[in-house]
């Protein structure tokens, strides 16, 4: 989340909002925050993420999205915004306030920030969660190469692993295929690691 309205919507008028706005927002009860405004290398991480998807989906019934598309959200409604989803299989949507939202996503990643990153890990994990297709979450940082995949097993449980080396590649269950983290990060640089000044023993 970005920012806040200062005024309270109800849901009505949060869906009028929606639709007459070119902003995307989301509603937490009565509250609305703006989702729109990430910096470069975040833009940068969506957009490659999502290419990358699409070309390894390739010529099966396989879809990724852009964090224009909706997402139901049954434990908390209406829908949420992510910044890439994926599923294989038909894509189905439901009209919610005049706007079409994807009901069976199997991937969602989330490009973490400073502002979102507690609520990415937490919360929005948990309302992700009451999706009966989700399986597979990916969270990015954007100031190193690193990415943490959560995954659900057969027997309902998530497993977690961490990736943080340029070479390392993420396979998905979801989608059945391996992502390389070169490709999401290819048009990322990366500022230079912070190196704290030598006392003046370690230098004897």
């Amino acid at each position: 989340m970005v920012a806040n309205l200062e005024k309270r919507y109800t849901l009505e008028e949060y869906f009028e909002l929606e639709r007459n706005t070119d902003e995307r927002y989301e509603f937490f009860n009565g509250e609305v925050f703006c989702m729109s405004g990430g910096s470069s290398a975040h833009e940068r991480i969506c957009r490659d993420t999502l290419i990358h998807l699409s070309s390894l989906v390739t010529g099966r019934k396989c879809e990724a999205f852009t964090s224009n598309m909706r997402i139901k959200v049954p434990s908390h409604p209406p829908y949420r915004y992510a910044d890439v989803s994926a599923l294989c299989g038909e894509a189905k949507f439901e009209k919610i306030g005049g706007v079409d939202a994807l009901v069976n996503p199997a991937l969602i990643v989330e490009v973490l920030s400073d502002s979102t990153a507690n609520y990415d890990r937490s919360e929005k994990f948990r309302y992700y969660k009451s999706i009966e297709s989700f399986s597979e979450y990916l969270l990015v940082a954007q100031d190193g190469a690193a990415v943490t995949q959560l995954f659900r097993t057969e027997d309902g449980e998530w497993i977690y692993r961490d990736f943080a080396d340029l070479g390392a590649v993420v396979h998905l269950p979801s989608l059945d295929c391996d992502l390389s983290l070169r490709e999401i990060y290819r048009n990322v640089t990366f500022p230079p690691p912070i190196v704290p000044p030598l006392e003046r023993d370690e230098i004897r």
